[in-house]
């Protein structure tokens, strides 16, 4: 694998794709953080973006000087701008990609062939190379051309009717819960195409999709048994009481699905006599006698905040108080198990962010640091091609890179 000045030489700063190089093409959230978890693990990542940037860079963000999206899902990578219509700098990535051990993309499938960056052109050049295309509904099909948005993805593949209350309008799910699993998929396929690689000493073309990504997070709810009317509940939300549920102050989520979590809620809440009563013995039976049960326990559960019951139920009921996100920052799990790292940026300053989506023992990873400024990178990469100071600036003179 292709070694990388860039990542810390000592083996607690090597995580475990330590000496893995990965060029990140994508935009938006699902190919750059799906490279994001690859830097977290060791690999040396450099972002390359257009002369417009990626477009996560452009999105709202109370932040004045970049965008918070843009720096919570491009951490520790290194930045690179090329402009791509340009022969010079498609020269510069197939020389850059020939040193490299992964490539990923979220072009349309008509694209890359233009660029001469198609998956058959680069192995060429590099038969070893992992080339991760991530796209809205795959590379083949009616769709394949068709631009792909987490919530659009979201809207077709069911997952906002189901989301909805019955005979209520469909909802979204808020937080590109599609884009960040895509980014998963990328991280996880990349890897094992990697360990594959060791075996057969050859590369391979790995495929990523929103609509693959939508219909992953619904395994559950993707079983049609032979002889099933159309119209069949597939959730899997339980019913009855799980959910959340108003306190005194603040909102708390509570979920007593089980025999022993269903008599401890009641115990504590004083609502002995539901635990005794044989009408409410199950699941399902709470599911029926919803409009029985809730209204007793909702006024229970006046009695104390959200905090309160939280810390009353301790183990004993599996609940949490509803927190925003700024309470994890200084969350004392979190704090514990160090998810939380300062970054230093060249123009937003310190600020902290996430860090350590997976513990390693052995090969904790380097330390994270902020994602790169537009073309931060670009003269530092260019001389690891072993470009001459001239060369660089003829190439930028041409807005080739910049």
């Amino acid at each position: 694998m292709t070694s990388s000045a860039t990542i810390a030489d000592t083996p607690a700063g090597r995580g475990p794709l330590h000496g893995v190089r990965v060029l990140d093409l994508s935009a938006y959230i699902a190919g750059p953080y799906g490279c994001a978890l690859l830097a977290d693990q060791g690999a040396d990542v450099i972002k390359i973006e257009p002369p417009a940037g990626d477009n996560l860079r452009k999105y709202p963000s109370t932040l004045e000087t970049e965008s918070r999206a843009f720096l919570g899902v491009n951490r520790s990578k290194r930045g690179v701008a090329l402009d791509l219509k340009q022969s010079d700098a498609q020269q510069v990535l197939r020389e850059l990609a020939r040193r490299a051990d992964v490539l990923v993309h979220n072009f349309r499938p008509s694209v890359p062939a233009r660029l001469g960056i198609a998956y058959e052109q680069l192995q060429e050049i590099n038969p070893r190379l992992v080339y991760c295309a991530v796209t809205g509904y795959g590379e083949t099909g009616p769709l394949k051309d068709k631009a792909g948005y987490d919530q659009v993805l979201q809207s077709m593949t069911g997952m906002c009717a189901l989301q909805g209350k019955p005979e209520g309008p469909p909802e979204i799910l808020y937080g590109s819960v599609v884009d960040y699993y895509a980014s998963a998929l990328v991280a996880s396929g990349v890897a094992s195409a990697l360990y594959e690689r060791e075996r057969s000493g050859q590369g391979q073309y790995v495929g990523v999709s929103l609509l693959r990504s939508a219909l992953t997070l619904q395994s559950a709810r993707m079983v049609w048994a032979e002889h099933e009317p159309r119209e069949v509940g597939r959730d899997m939300r339980s019913g009855g009481i799980t959910g959340l549920h108003p306190t005194r102050q603040g909102w708390l989520y509570i979920s007593a699905n089980t025999p022993h979590f269903w008599a401890a809620l009641c115990a504590k809440t004083g609502l002995a006599e539901l635990a005794a009563d044989s009408r409410y013995d199950s699941v399902r039976k709470r599911a029926q006698h919803r409009a029985e049960i809730v209204p007793r326990l909702h006024a229970a559960l006046q009695a104390r905040s959200a905090l309160e019951w939280e810390a009353l139920f301790g183990e004993e009921v599996p609940c949490a108080a509803v927190r925003t996100i700024e309470d994890m920052f200084d969350f004392p799990q979190v704090q514990a198990e160090g998810m939380v790292a300062d970054y230093q940026h060249p123009v937003v300053g310190r600020y902290r962010g996430f860090t350590q989506p997976i513990k390693y023992g052995r090969t904790p990873g380097p330390v994270p640091f902020a994602a790169p400024t537009f073309g931060q990178h670009s003269d530092n990469v260019l001389a690891e091609l072993e470009l001459s100071a001239e060369q660089i600036a003829a190439l930028r003179a041409r807005r080739a890179v910049l």
